[in-house]
């Protein structure tokens, strides 16, 4: 299954590059590609085809694989870290959070002096702040509890999104309204090679650190006491899953805007497929998130070409009926069928 989806993947990307509102030959992108990736030459005239496939569709293409792979796994993290299988990496209000930030910026014109960084930057200061106030609102004496994280987070999630609205409707530009709008609903317009590294090696370190936590997590998706029969400091363990979730979420978040569905319907489809054993979940479900978004991407790009939908639009299309299906399913519990 894995060499199986990691082909898709490298099919998919390529069918990312491939398709758009601008006809760029499937040849002709095979060749901009390998020029790209080995330093080659393209002639005069074909600049600017070579423009749009090597810095705007493949770094695109390569962002909604690294966000749809992260938003997968802190899916599979958050889901086994409040026991709650309607948790998605956004429960925790990190995400309302980074808009506070994003917001600032399309409307206000805030963190200026950053350039071309502000958008991303605000953004995930902004997601570490609000998780920052979640964990100092959800936390006891005994550590965090499950149920005081969803509440908490859930509560800053409206408040948040209060803050938000009142930005929107406050803002005196309608054009930076709309960008605004399209950033909370999810828009991977504005990948650039600048930001494809940074969110790659906060994915990639967030799931590593899941992988190694993956034994960890199969404790502590049976209850806090069974956790700590079998050896796991389930207080410690959720600190440290909270602290993944919130930096992960927040980096791809800062690149992406709000994207939902991914990491709440994700897991559960890898569940269905590998069990629910975290060691082969957390492998399997950052690949089919991948591969599901790079497709999200093509389809918001193509429906209704050139207009772009947001791409928060298309998962909802495609992960509500999903997942009313599943939850129709006789067999299928949270943990796998």
């Amino acid at each position: 299954m894995l060499a199986g989806l990691a082909v898709a993947l490298l099919g998919s990307l390529v069918c990312g590059v491939g398709l758009g509102a601008a006809g760029v030959g499937w040849g002709d992108t095979l060749r901009f590609l390998r020029a790209g990736l080995t330093g080659g030459t393209i002639a005069a005239d074909d600049v600017s085809a070579y423009t749009i496939v090597w810095e705007l569709r493949f770094p695109r293409a390569l962002l909604a694989a690294v966000v749809g792979a992260g938003l997968s796994a802190i899916g599979v993290a958050v889901q086994a870290m409040v026991r709650n299988a309607l948790a998605d990496p956004f429960v925790l209000g990190i995400s309302s959070g980074a808009a506070v930030g994003a917001n600032a910026v399309l409307l206000f014109g805030a963190f200026g002096s950053l350039g071309v960084w502000a958008l991303s930057s605000a953004a995930f200061v902004s997601a570490l702040a609000s998780m920052l106030l979640v964990y100092l609102a959800a936390r006891t004496p005994q550590g965090l509890t499950p149920l005081r994280l969803v509440l908490t987070g859930t509560a800053m999630y409206y408040g948040f999104s209060a803050v938000t609205t009142l930005m929107v409707f406050s803002a005196d530009r309608g054009e930076a309204a709309r960008s605004a709008m399209m950033w909370l609903l999810g828009s991977l317009g504005g990948a650039t090679w600048s930001s494809v590294p940074i969110a790659a090696a906060v994915v990639l370190a967030g799931l590593a650190h899941l992988l190694w936590t993956a034994r960890g997590l199969n404790a502590l998706a049976m209850g806090d006491e069974t956790a700590a029969a079998l050896g796991v400091a389930p207080n410690r363990l959720r600190k440290q899953l909270f602290v993944s979730a919130a930096a992960v979420t927040g980096a791809v978040v800062a690149v992406s805007g709000a994207i939902g569905f991914v990491g709440l319907m994700v897991p559960h489809v890898t569940r269905m497929l590998v069990g629910a054993d975290h060691r082969r979940v957390l492998a399997v479900a950052p690949l089919l998130g991948a591969v599901l978004l790079v497709w999200v991407d093509i389809v918001s790009r193509l429906l209704l070409a050139p207009v772009e939908l947001p791409v928060g639009v298309i998962t909802a299309i495609i992960g509500v009926p999903c997942f009313v299906v599943l939850m129709r399913r006789r067999r299928y519990s949270f943990g796998g069928s």
